[in-house]
Order: structure tokens, then sequence, then C-alpha cells
């Protein structure tokens, strides 16, 4: 089963510039890249940075050797570029010496890439992120998208949206990938490049947060519960976000003093992972977690369909004090768009509240698994 990404590196690559290839582990950037590599009529040199070969060669920033390791390649891909000590200084020396050859790099975790490449490549590079399998993607070209989506729907919630998930021949197999990218893959980068207490502290933050979902985090209570205090939670769950396991949303506010923003919540990037963590993969029948499993899905899968076509937008929850709430809001295009989230249809007002406040500004919608794919502009 092969399944079209909608990134597309020959689309994105510049000379003398790099473009840098950002997003969680087994998500298929490995494969992109060499797709691309085996697919290219151009010469390209490509090297890995897990070996500590490449190490070795790229570490060092001087164009005379460098030049001798691309040789007459117009192109140098590096794959697991964070694992290269000082990259960032060696890219921009390609990219000022070498002008016409053009760099792909990948990475697992932008905490360790950001700190490398950020000044160094300041003007040089063009960043695009690889997420888990968006249903964009599998349904592109399905004859009958509806019918497919709602057939499937149940394994998507239960197992996510990993390559190996979705290829995978039957649900014992789901699960075991699922199990092995949890207890292998998920905490390796933050464990390697950053100083934590342990694999054991961050994966209960994780089952709190797993357990939270669509809830506010309290940062005083995480850390009560793990005997952590708040600042070190703040920094754990920053970490998180960049090794691509969670993202946050903030809390929308602009007129009202009753808007909650001081507190945040937390989604995963794939609810199969999440559920992995918790060790939960029953059928949704016996489950009494189908809203949070529907909301962190629909809303990861709105996150990739504007990061894959360029819609740009802040994105927020909305709560007041007296406890009306809207699940996502968009902020784009000097609008605002709110989205609640229900699993179950039924008739639903908006808060009265967001109506009066921004009724000038603002939409309004309940999205279900039946308009979904009307939300994901799938058609």
């Amino acid at each position: 089963m092969q399944i079209e990404r909608y990134l597309h590196i020959q689309e994105k690559l510049e000379a003398g510039k790099t473009l840098v290839i950002l997003g969680p582990r087994r998500v298929g950037k490995t494969t992109l890249l060499n797709d691309f590599v085996n697919k290219s009529k151009k010469e390209i040199a490509l090297y890995n940075g897990d070996e500590m070969s490449t190490q070795h060669i790229f570490e060092i920033a001087d164009s005379t050797i460098l030049q001798k390791y691309i040789g007459h390649s117009t192109i140098l891909a590096i794959d697991e570029a964070q694992a290269i000590p000082k990259i960032g200084q060696t890219l921009k020396l390609i990219n000022d010496t070498i002008p016409n050859v053009s760099v792909i790099i990948t990475g697992s975790s932008s905490f360790s890439l950001a700190g490398q490449i950020g000044e160094p490549l300041t003007g040089r590079k063009i960043t695009c992120h690889l997420f888990p399998i968006s249903l964009t993607e599998i349904l592109a070209d399905n004859p009958n998208p509806i019918r497919t989506f709602q057939q499937r729907l149940p394994h998507y919630l239960i197992f996510g949206m990993y390559p190996n998930v979705l290829t995978a021949v039957n649900d014992d197999k789901r699960t075991e990938f699922l199990r092995e990218l949890v207890d292998s893959y998920l905490l390796r980068d933050i464990l390697t490049y950053q100083e934590v207490k342990g694999s054991r502290l961050l994966f209960q933050l994780l089952v709190l947060l797993a357990y939270q979902i669509g809830n506010e985090v309290s940062l005083t209570e995480i850390g009560s519960s793990l005997n952590i205090d708040k600042n070190t939670v703040a920094r754990y769950l920053d970490l998180l976000e960049k090794s691509y396991i969670i993202f946050r949303l903030g809390g929308f506010s602009r007129n009202l003093r009753s808007e909650v923003t001081k507190t945040a919540k937390y989604y995963f990037y794939d609810i199969g992972v999440r559920n992995a963590i918790i060790n939960n993969f029953n059928s949704l029948e016996i489950r009494d977690d189908i809203g949070k499993l529907w909301e962190n899905f629909i809303i990861v899968e709105r996150l990739k369909l504007r990061t894959y076509t360029n819609l740009y937008a802040n994105q927020y929850f909305w709560r007041t004090w007296k406890q009306n709430e809207i699940d996502l809001i968009e902020e784009r295009e000097g609008k605002l768009f709110g989205y609640e989230i229900k699993w179950k249809e039924k008739a639903i007002s908006a808060p009265k509240e967001w109506l009066e406040t921004y009724k000038k500004e603002a939409e309004w919608k309940v999205i279900y698994p039946n308009n979904a794919l009307e939300f994901l502009n799938i058609y």
C-alpha cells in the first residue's frame, strides 16, 4: 500500500538553501527522502546522521573537506541531522560556499535542531513539517471518500494514522507497532539531548495528559501528582511539544474579562500513540472516551490540513468563567472561526457570550463525523 504524501520535496528545493523536514519519529520522513532520491534524475549525496562516519564528516565546517564528500552532486541530503554536532555552522558554510547545491535535512526533534540551525541558517532555510498520514492523503483519490471514512473511522480513532499502522495486515500488528513506538522511540530524542530526571517521569506525565484531552491542564496539579515543581512541568511539556508528541492550544481572549487565557489544553499528534500510552485499544463500543478521541482526532487533522495547504491561522480554545466554551478557534483572514467538536449529533447553539462579543467578525459551526470531511476540504 503506497500512500502519496502531501509534501513533495522537489517543489520545495532551492539552490543555496536548506530544506528542513521536521516531524515525529516513524512518520515517513526517511521513506519520503529515499523515494525522492530513488526517483530523482539528479546526482544526490545521501548521508545518515545517526552514523558515526557522517557525524565526523559534517561536524567540522571546512569547505574543502565538505566539497570532497559532496562531489559533483547538486543535492546533499542528510537524514536525522539532529544527531550531528554543530550541523548549523556546517550547513551555513555549504549554502554560502557551494551555492549550486540544494540541501535537504530531516529531523525528529525541533529542540535539538532549532538551537543548531536557527541563527546560522537565517534566510537560508525552508522549513516543512511531516506528520502521521492525514485523511486528505488517504482519501485524495478515493472514488467514495465518505463511505471509506465511515468504515475506517473506528480504526483511525483506536490505532491512529502512522504509516505502519495503516499498512499493517491486522490489529495485532498495529498494536505491536504502537507499543514498540512508545517503548523504543517516543522519548528517545528528549533523553538523548536533554537533561531530564528519567523516562519514567516523562511517561507518567504523558499518561496524565492522555486522560486530560479536551481539559485545561494545571501545571501545579500535575507537578503535585509527579512530585516536581510547575517550572519543571512546563519545561517537560515544552520538550514533549518539540519532540512532536503533543501540541498546545492556548485560551483565546480579546474583549471579555471573564475569558480564560492562563491555562492550556494539550492534544497528541497521533491518537494511536495516546491510546498506546494508556494501553487501551478497546473497541469504541465499550469505551467511555469516544468524545475525547474524536476531538483530538479532528483537531490534529485540521492542523495537518492547514500546515500542508498553507492555510495560516492561530489556533486556540475559548472558555469563560461561566463555563461557556468552544473547542477550537481559528483566527485567520481577519476573522474568527469557532468550531465545537461533537461525536453525537444533537441541537447545539453557539454560546451567547461568543455571539454577543464577536458577532461582527466570528463564525461558529459544530463538527460531527457526518460533516467532518467538508471541514477537512475532502469532497
